[in-house]
Order: structure tokens, then C-alpha cells, then sequence
């Protein structure tokens, strides 16, 4: 399961990456928001990584008008490793060296097509189960307790 969220700046984007979930077959929950009417994004990414946190999803997709704002306070989750990608190869990267398990985007920096190709990679990309990359997650993971 994937859990989706965004503020309003994210939220066209939010729609056609669920369009590109819905043609791929995968499943997720939408946490909102439902409309480009302003909102705080920290609440989208607070139930996206409780729900990630909880076990229901196993990753997550977040979105902003940066990217960064929603990915600050997704970090602050146990368990979290959020990333900002702007490509293709920043979405292989965080996943095979970093397990990132959120991906983030910058609705004002980031084309649709370019959000879903990146996401494509992020999805099927594997953590690179290395001693040295396993090391380093641990030592993030346990700098929020």
C-alpha cells in the first residue's frame, strides 16, 4: 500500500500520479487534500508517515510547491527517510543507498511526466542491502527516538 498526501500547491500533481496508480494497478490512500484551497501542509505529512509508521503503507508520496517543506517535518517521523527528488536518478539513488521509504516533490519544480517516471524508479528500485548502507539507515534511524 502507498499513502498519498499533499497541500494544495501538490495537489494536480497528487491527482495525476493517482491516475498513473490507478493504470498501474497499485493500490493507496489518499490522505488529502482534496482541493487547491490553502492549507498546512506538516498535517499531510504527519498522516502519511503515521500511517507508513503504523505498518498500513509501506511507502509514501508526498507533495508541495517546493518539495522541502514537506519533506522537513515527514523526517521527524521514527522510521521516516524522506526524500526531495527532482529525477530519475536522485529517486534510484535514495533508494538503493538511503531505503528512503517517502518520496517528495516540488509541484512548482518537477513536470508531471518527469514525477512519474521518477516514481516509477522509486517504486521499483531496491535498497542496496550493503553492510555500509545498512549501517549508515541504522544510524539515521536511531537519531529520532
Amino acid at each position: 500500500m502507498i499513502a498519498i498526501g499533499t497541500d494544495h500547491r501538490g495537489y494536480r500533481l497528487k491527482e495525476t500520479i493517482k491516475q498513473f496508480l490507478d493504470n498501474e494497478g497499485l493500490k493507496y490512500k489518499d490522505f488529502g487534500t482534496y482541493s487547491d484551497n490553502s492549507v498546512d501542509y506538516p498535517d499531510y505529512a504527519k498522516a502519511v508517515c503515521e500511517n507508513i509508521s503504523s505498518g498500513e503503507s509501506d511507502r509514501g508520496i508526498l507533495i508541495c510547491g517546493s518539495g522541502m517543506g514537506i519533506c522537513i517535518p515527514a523526517n521527524k517521523y521514527k522510521g521516516i527517510r524522506a526524500a526531495n527528488v527532482l529525477n530519475e536518478k536522485m529517486a534510484e539513488m535514495t533508494r538503493r543507498h538511503n531505503d528512503a521509504n517517502v518520496i517528495c516533490f516540488g509541484a512548482d519544480f518537477i513536470k508531471p511526466e518527469t514525477a512519474v517516471k521518477c516514481l516509477k524508479v522509486f517504486l521499483n528500485t531496491d535498497f542496496e542491502n550493503e553492510e555500509r548502507h545498512i549501517r549508515r539507515v541504522n544510524k539515521v534511524n536511531n537519531i529520532i527516538q
